[in-house]
C-alpha cells in the first residue's frame, strides 16, 4: 500500500500481488482521523509495507513538505506494516497527465490517489523488478 501525503488529502494506492500492479484505491481527507483510517485500510488490505511518497525539490534537497511527511510518518510507525519512503518526484504532474489522457472529469483527490499509485508502482519496480 502507498500514500501520497498532503496537508489536505492523502492519496492511497494498493498493489495486487497476483498481477503485480499498483491501483489507485482512495483519498483520505486530513481531518484528524487519517491515521485511524490508514490503519483500517492497512488491516483490510493485509498490507505488509506502507510506501510513503518522499518529497524533495528538483535539486534533491529536503523541503518543508519533506519535514511534514516525515512527521506524519512518525504517527504511523505503530500501526504494523513496515514503513518505507519512495521518491515522489513529479508524481502529481504525471498523475494529472494520465487523468487528462483518460478524457474524463477528475478531482484533486483523483490526482492524489493516482500519484500514490505511481509511487507504489515505482517502489515495486525498484525493489522487485516488476
Amino acid at each position: 500500500m502507498s500514500l501520497d501525503v498532503g496537508e489536505k488529502r492523502i492519496g492511497v494506492a494498493v498493489a495486487d500481488d497476483a498481477v503485480r500492479i499498483a491501483v489507485p484505491f482512495t483519498t483520505i481527507e486530513v481531518d484528524g482521523n487519517e491515521v485511524t483510517v490508514i490503519a483500517e485500510i492497512a488491516i483490510n488490505q493485509a498490507a505488509q509495507v506502507i510506501v510513503i511518497g518522499y518529497p524533495r525539490n528538483q535539486q534533491g534537497e529536503a523541503t518543508a513538505q519533506t519535514n511534514y511527511v516525515e512527521k506524519f510518518a512518525e504517527q504511523l510507525k505503530d500501526i504494523g506494516p513496515e514503513l518505507v519512503f519512495q521518491d515522489e518526484s513529479l508524481t502529481s504532474v504525471i498523475a494529472e497527465q494520465r487523468l487528462i489522457n483518460q478524457k474524463k472529469p477528475y478531482s484533486k483527490g483523483d490526482i492524489d490517489a493516482q500519484a500514490a499509485c505511481i509511487i507504489l508502482q515505482d517502489y515495486m519496480e525498484t525493489q522487485y523488478g516488476y
